[in-house]
Formats: structure tokens, C-alpha cells, sequence
């Protein structure tokens, strides 16, 4: 008689101190680019699911932003929240830390992680930046003794290296149970959500080190004309001064967001788009919940 292989399912919650490289991951183990990834913290805002199925397991790995609670605005709340939202309700946490550094911020994260009682691996990203290979024994050996973690794993996630195969193991720890997910579903969030990411990654990507952290996106309209989607977006900011940077010299800036983020929209939803976008001034925006929830946070 055969055995039946058991099927595992479950939700893992990807989380860590700002800038490293969990969005990065998320997309690297979905393999699609559902979240915004950028060089500058705090590039991801919201809670964001990313869903794989192989085989034998399911897991819906859960994005959140990076733990740093020490603003007092609306927006910063809310992110403060969907790491909390995302850690009350998952099977495993996943703390995703920088490879040869172990900072205060990875500290705080592995205590608030260690405060919900459940089972905690440890992913070391960005191997693939440390060109003395030797030194990462004895930081694997120091980070093993700041807790018994359920495994611990070496990635690249930007080079996709060692990604497959921490996937699986991650998969491997959930409970046994049935799948959650139709196997072709790749995240919990509508193309309208998923096109606000991907105009704010150009945001944070081709703005300098201030200006995207007082911008917001806010899709106006979302509808498809036969094959193509057209896309129609509000970039807000705080000042004057701001809107200025984003528009740029005769439009260039704003066109060259539009370019790339509308790239960004054909290669996911495979398939033609048309993106139109504004840039308004509300001073108070990041600080108005009506205006957050219209942006999609919870």
C-alpha cells in the first residue's frame, strides 16, 4: 500500500527592521513582483500577501513593514498595525535579517516576534554581498544562540539565490492541513492595489532621499477597455516644493515614473497598459485616516 504523502498549508509572516529585503523576498519566493522594493527603508507600507504552491504545500507568506515604532502620524499607525495584524493571525515568522550584521533593529524585531509564542525562522538575506564566504559561519554560529529558531537559511533574494529552496523548507514546517488557496492564486490583493505599489516603488526609486516619504498614490480609476487597463492615479504630497520635484523640468520626472511603473503593470498582468497621473498637494495627508483607507491601508 502506498503511502500518502501529508499536504502542509499555512501563512508565514515575513518580518524585520526596515531595508532588508523581505519585499525583495516575497517576490523572489512567489516569483512575481507583487511588492515595491527599493534601496530606501520603509518602502513597503501595507500588509501584502504572496502566495506559493508546490506539490506537497502551500504557504501565503505575509509582507509587512519594517518594525520601527516611534512616529506618531495616521500612516505610520497603520503600518505599525499590519505588522501586528499580520503576526496574530500566521503559523510561523520568518525574521529576515542582514547577512554579517546583527543590528538593534533585528533585536527588537526578534523580541517582538519571540512576544507572540510561535515558532521563528531565521533568513539571512544578501549573501551574495559578503565576498569573505568564511565569515558567515561564525555569525550564523552567534545568531543561532539568540534563540532555538525552527531553521535557519542562507539567501540572495535579489539574485534569487537559495530562495527555492528555503521556500520549501519554510513550507515544510506549517501544519498539516489543506490548501487555502486556489494553486494559481499569487497574493490576496486586486490589480487596483497591486498598481498603487508598483507607482510608489517609482516613487521611492527615482526621488531623492525625502520627498517619497511624504507621497502617497491613490488610484482614481481602474478600467479595462477590451485586452488594455487604464489606469488613471493621484500622487500626493505635503508641499508645493514636493509636487515641483516629482513633476520635474517640463513634465520629465512625472513622465518618467509613469514609463516605468506602467512597465512594471504589463509584465505582472501581462497584458497592455495606460497610466495617467496627477500630483496634488494636501499637507495633511498622511495624518487623515478617510484619505488612508481610500489609499487602501486598514
Amino acid at each position: 500500500m502506498t503511502a500518502i504523502t501529508p499536504f502542509h498549508a499555512g501563512y508565514a509572516a515575513l518580518v524585520g527592521r526596515p531595508n532588508v529585503g523581505k519585499s525583495s523576498l516575497l517576490n523572489a519566493f512567489v516569483g512575481a513582483h507583487l511588492g515595491a522594493v527599493s534601496a530606501k527603508p520603509h518602502t513597503t507600507r501595507q500588509r501584502l500577501l504572496g502566495v506559493r504552491t508546490f506539490d506537497h504545500a502551500q504557504i501565503a507568506f505575509v509582507d509587512t513593514p519594517g518594525i520601527q515604532r516611534r512616529r506618531p502620524t495616521a500612516v505610520h499607525k497603520a503600518m505599525d498595525r499590519a505588522v501586528d495584524q499580520a503576526v496574530a493571525s500566521v503559523d510561523l515568522i520568518a525574521l529576515v535579517i542582514e547577512a554579517g550584521s546583527w543590528k538593534a533593529g533585528d533585536s527588537a524585531a526578534l523580541t517582538h516576534a519571540q512576544e507572540t509564542g510561535l515558532p521563528i525562522a531565521l533568513i539571512i538575506n544578501k549573501i551574495d554581498l559578503i565576498k569573505d564566504k568564511q565569515q558567515l559561519l561564525p555569525f550564523i554560529d552567534r545568531s543561532s544562540k539568540r534563540h532555538d529558531f525552527v531553521a535557519i537559511l542562507l539567501v540572495g533574494a535579489r539574485r534569487e539565490l537559495g530562495t527555492e529552496e528555503a521556500c520549501k523548507r519554510l513550507a515544510a514546517l506549517l501544519p498539516e492541513r489543506e490548501a487555502m488557496f486556489d494553486p494559481d492564486t499569487l497574493t490576496d490583493r486586486s490589480e487596483r492595489q497591486l498598481a498603487s505599489e508598483m507607482v510608489r516603488e517609482q516613487l521611492m526609486r527615482q526621488l531623492g532621499e525625502e520627498v517619497p516619504y511624504a507621497c502617497g498614490v491613490e488610484i482614481e480609476a481602474f478600467t479595462h477597455d477590451g485586452p488594455i487597463r487604464r489606469i488613471a492615479a493621484t500622487i500626493w504630497v505635503e508641499r508645493e516644493g514636493q509636487k515641483a520635484i516629482v513633476i520635474g523640468e517640463g513634465g520629465e520626472r512625472l513622465k518618467q515614473i509613469g514609463m516605468a511603473a506602467r512597465q512594471e503593470m504589463e509584465k505582472l498582468f501581462d497584458g497592455q497598459v495606460y497610466v495617467e497621473l496627477w500630483v496634488k498637494v494636501r499637507a495633511d495627508w498622511s495624518d487623515d485616516e478617510r484619505v488612508l483607507k481610500q489609499m487602501g491601508f486598514e
